[in-house]
């Protein structure tokens, strides 16, 4: 089973694919700041062809859902749903924020992965890891930093997971264009239990999203291309708007 994967919820886009048997074959990363819309088709095409794999032999389609860029959600949304209507291949989605996780597999930490969410907010949802994967132990969330500090005080872990207590006394990884736009308030909050991920890790990869979405396809857990839509969290500005 072959897969092509999109990650569009971040500033730092891209596209991956994947073969259930090889692993991963190719990914390319791009920036949104530059015309993501006009770059994106022309990107898959050359990665595609790089690989050797024509878009006939692509089994499913991922795609990373949100939280994340309005504009760039809608962006990948829109080219994976014409993919799957042209070629009749099914579509997997992934939380970004759990395929953004998988940027550090066997943290001894829990994980909390930010993006930006503008008003003074942040997408935040925090993860640990148990055995083979992670588990959601904090659902996504838009939330300010201040709100965000409180809530991981007050956590309390869940009684399966094998560790006693809360996130109040643990060292926390951070990471995220979140967690650098917000360094400063973090470690304000928790001293040396702030952990922040490198430069180099800071926002979902393409192949994370191949991955998850070929554990999922293999599930057959598909979702309706037709019903599918951004998991945006909060509404956007025109709907706010529209709403009054």
């Amino acid at each position: 089973m072959k897969l092509l994967a999109l990650e569009t919820s971040t500033l730092l886009g891209g596209i991956a694919i994947a073969d259930e048997a090889e692993g991963l074959i190719a990914e390319s990363r791009l920036s949104i700041r530059t015309t993501f819309s006009e770059r994106l088709m022309t990107e898959i095409d050359h990665v595609m062809k790089q690989a050797g794999i024509s878009l006939e032999a692509i089994d499913v389609f991922a795609l990373s859902i949100g939280p994340g860029s309005f504009t760039g959600l809608r962006i990948g949304l829109s080219t994976v749903k014409g993919f799957a209507f042209a070629t009749g291949r099914p579509v997997v989605s992934v939380p970004s924020l759990e395929a953004f996780a998988w940027n550090f597999p066997f943290c001894r930490y829990p994980v909390c992965t930010l993006l930006d969410a503008r008003k003074k907010e942040v997408y935040a949802a925090v993860f640990l890891w148990k055995e083979d994967g992670f588990i959601r132990i904090i659902e996504e969330v838009p939330i300010s930093i201040h709100e965000l500090m409180e809530k991981l005080a007050a956590h309390a872990l869940p009684l399966n997971i094998g560790r006693e207590g809360g996130l109040s006394g643990q060292k926390i990884l951070f990471a995220g264009e979140g967690a650098i736009l917000y360094r400063d308030q973090i470690t304000d909050s928790m001293r040396d239990r702030a952990v922040f991920a490198p430069p180099e890790k800071t926002a979902p990869s393409p192949a994370n999203v191949a991955s998850l979405g070929m554990k999922k396809a293999s599930r057959g857990e598909f979702s309706d291309p037709i019903r599918l839509v951004p998991f945006y969290i909060r509404r956007s500005e025109a709907e706010n708007k529209k709403h009054g």
